[in-house]
């Protein structure tokens, strides 16, 4: 990536403003075309979205998004849209316990609509607000129910694949469990044993950190600093990690990049989390400078493998193994080509590791670390890219945002336009939920609003 050292949030306003109008239709023509449809909308196919795929993990980011819209250009239309919806279909998903998406689900819905209330942009009310934090509540208890013992407290939250997987994805959601224990949400075991929400979190960021992501450390001849595998997969008798593997990436000795963004901007935002916390309370989890460390280890690793791993634009391939590459000369140091018909680029993923980029830079920055601004103006290079053409979709027949995302390449769901090769030209939900975040963090950097998190105050 050729990070742009100039670029600032201010700068990025007019854009910011053309992407929340293109936003605009998009959300109300999704609303209007899934009504009554048979699962949630998931990705693009001819520029419609559609349901795919074997759960409903999209549907918070379908409702969160008309809430960030209603944040960032005050529509009440929006957030009314937004709270119809919350109300009617987004129950079932505060106890669904054949998922590890709690994170995506119910923080994009009811955890947005908590933090409006927080910062006074809803009005208050008690009996709301107490809807929500239960709902919030509810969530973290059953993410951290779905819980892999290894041993001498450690564990992960599994996957939908069974007990015996670890997906690096889990680590974006991991902001519901912490919020519910933020909230004083205690789950209880057997016999009414009292299980701290927090420290399952951080128990399951030490496995990720562990045996998912890499740091050039010698574990195995695919040992690149940073990269990370999709999935670690364990020996649920004994606990013993028996090897990486991977779902939708090209192989668990490859780095599936949406993986690697998920890892940045998890990792990024508990680095963030942390600040709040008293370090009493940490103690008993390993204490703060020992938390601090691997948290800051592997967000340091993830973000730079990225930045050393995307094309000029910041934008990367689908895949840092996809086999195709090899008939790419030097495929990083050129800008991002999305049409071509070697390999795909993921859009998606761009738009996750710019607020782990930024929001890493901003824990550096807020705790004196160096190298602050290196990822801070590297997140805003990968927005500049995304708020341009050919990825911002401001076509109002397209009900995408961002443009050229990728799903499941390996199952081969990506639509191929007529006459290629790869897949091009289609959206995600969490690509443009994303987005919408991105945006949303960048705006109020620019315009002087309150830091966006749901955690507590950081320096900009």
């Amino acid at each position: 990536m050729n990070i742009d050292p100039a670029i600032t949030p201010v700068a990025l306003l007019p854009a910011l403003a053309r992407m929340w109008e293109a936003s605009a239709a998009k959300i109300v023509s999704i609303d209007r075309s899934m009504a009554g449809a048979k699962g949630a909308p998931v990705h693009t196919v001819g520029g419609r979205y559609a349901p795919r795929g074997w759960t409903e993990w999209t549907r918070g980011f379908e409702y969160g998004s008309a809430v960030l819209q209603y944040d960032a250009t005050g529509e009440a239309s929006f957030l009314e849209l937004a709270m119809a919806r919350i109300r009617s279909e987004m129950p079932v998903h505060i106890t669904d316990f054949g998922v590890h998406d709690h994170g995506f689900n119910q923080v994009s819905t009811y955890g947005n609509l908590w933090r409006l209330m927080g910062e006074g942009r809803l009005a208050e009310n008690a009996w709301q607000r107490e809807w929500l934090e239960l709902a919030l509540r509810c969530s973290g208890a059953v993410q951290a129910h779905r819980w892999t013992d290894l041993g001498g407290g450690e564990g992960f939250v599994h996957s939908f694949n069974g007990p015996h997987s670890l997906f690096v994805d889990t680590m974006r959601t991991l902001r519901v469990m912490v919020l519910a224990d933020r909230l004083g949400q205690v789950m209880k075991g057997e016999g009414d044993q009292a299980i701290s929400l927090l420290g399952r979190a951080l128990a399951h960021a030490r496995a990720t950190a562990r045996y998912v992501v890499f740091y050039g450390e010698g574990r195995d001849i695919y040992d690149e600093p940073g990269r990370t595998a999709h999935e670690a997969i364990f020996n649920i008798r004994n606990g013993a990690f028996r090897c990486v593997g991977t779902q939708q990436g090209y192989s668990g000795y490859s780095t599936w990049t949406r993986g690697l963004s998920w890892a940045m901007c998890g990792y990024a935002e508990l680095l963030e989390f942390i600040e709040t916390v008293e370090p009493a309370d940490l103690e008993a989890f390993g204490g703060r400078d020992a938390i601090v460390a691997m948290l800051d280890k592997a967000a340091a690793a993830t973000c730079d493998f990225y930045i050393s791993h995307s094309a000029t634009d910041g934008i990367p391939f689908w895949d840092t193994g996809a086999p195709g590459l090899r008939d790419i000369e030097d495929p990083y140091s050129r800008p991002s080509d999305p049409g071509n018909d070697i390999e795909p680029v993921d859009s998606s993923a761009a738009a996750i590791a710019a607020q782990g980029l930024l929001r890493y830079g901003a824990w550096r920055r807020a705790t004196g670390r160096p190298g602050a601004e290196r990822y801070a103006q590297a997140g805003l290079t990968v927005l500049a890219t995304l708020l341009g053409a050919p990825y911002l979709s401001t076509d109002p027949a397209h009900q995408g945002l961002v443009l050229h995302s990728q799903y499941h390449r390996p199952n081969g769901w990506d639509y191929v336009p007529p006459g290629h090769r790869t897949p091009f030209g289609e959206a995600t939900l969490w690509g443009d939920y994303h987005m919408r975040e991105l945006a949303l963090y960048v705006q109020r950097l620019a315009e002087g609003g309150p830091y966006l998190t749901f955690f507590g105050p950081v320096s900009q």
